[in-house]
């Protein structure tokens, strides 16, 4: 099984998990009398919504490159990783306009059996955040990653509904809003992930120099092919799962064309049978020259 099939298992997984928690958050939310239940419910429909762009877009990243696409169709993980984003901005804002709304509303103390569905909520949406991210991880996916940080703003939501309504319950008449309040927060909370989940995802697309040991590992394996002397320059970056890597290969002056191109097929097949998550390698010949920088550099 590929990578792409592998995270696009994991995003049905994602998917299944919201649309079965939102579901109870509404009903619980609605039933229980309380707004924080409520707000999660709302936080996990869009997660759901989110969570098919996610889908979309690994499968959209598949497709093999063409004469449109040279370097494939990974960049859409990065731009639905900014969609997963506004989602979850959006979704903060109207818990956050709700709970205001509420917070000046009177209304009944929530159930106390809603505590009970909080704490089932909690321990498994924390333990699908880690699911999820240890396959972005192992997966090198930008948008699994931000799925499964809904994940963990979605376990930080019902933390605070939980203490919320832990407050209205034990405080009693006067404490109704302690529910509302605690739905703010959570929005708050949503907001400052949203910039984590952002971050890395605008990096890609910037092209930016992250990969600072995969370079050093990059250029220390290439040292290992025969005719290899010195590496130059080495930049990276990444495309979808993949990583795209640019060498400047420095060899023997004396040795022929034909040589040289040999030793350039044989540096890319060994990186990539020998490093993880290689796409391709391109590689640029340059002759030994005792009196260049790169040499008194290493």
């Amino acid at each position: 099984m590929s990578n792409s099939d592998k995270a696009i298992r994991t995003t049905y997984f994602s998917i299944l998990t919201n649309f079965l928690l939102a579901l109870i958050k509404w009903l619980a939310g609605f039933f229980g009398n309380s707004y924080a239940l409520i707000a999660d419910a709302i936080e996990s429909t869009a997660d759901i919504f989110s969570s098919f762009l996610v889908l979309l877009g690994l499968k959209y990243s598949k497709r093999p490159a063409d004469q449109t696409h040279p370097y494939g169709h990974g960049r859409i993980e990065p731009l639905i990783t900014f969609i997963v984003v506004m989602f979850l901005v959006i979704s903060a804002f109207v818990i956050a306009k709700e709970s205001i709304e509420n917070i000046n509303t009177p209304h009944d103390l929530p159930e106390p059996w809603t505590l009970i569905v909080l704490a089932g909520i909690i321990v498994w949406k924390e333990l699908s955040f880690r699911i999820v991210m240890r396959r972005s991880k192992a997966l090198n996916s930008t948008s699994l990653r931000a799925d499964a940080w809904h994940h963990r703003s979605d376990a930080i939501t019902s933390v605070a509904a939980f203490i919320g309504i832990s407050i209205a319950l034990f405080a009693g008449e006067g404490y109704e809003s302690a529910d509302d309040w605690a739905a703010l927060l959570a929005s708050g909370f949503i907001l400052y992930n949203c910039y984590g989940i952002f971050r890395p995802a605008l990096a890609e697309i910037m092209d930016e120099n992250r990969y600072e040991e995969l370079e050093e590992d990059v250029r220390k394996q290439s040292l290992k092919v025969n005719g290899v002397l010195l590496i130059e320059k080495c930049y990276i970056r990444k495309i979808g799962m993949l990583f795209q890597i640019d060498l400047h290969a420095v060899v023997d002056p004396e040795i022929s064309v034909k040589e040289g191109h040999a030793i350039a097929h044989r540096l890319k097949d060994y990186l990539i049978a020998n490093i993880p998550n290689i796409g391709n390698v391109f590689i640029h010949i340059e002759p030994f020259d005792e009196n260049s920088d790169c040499v008194h550099s290493q």
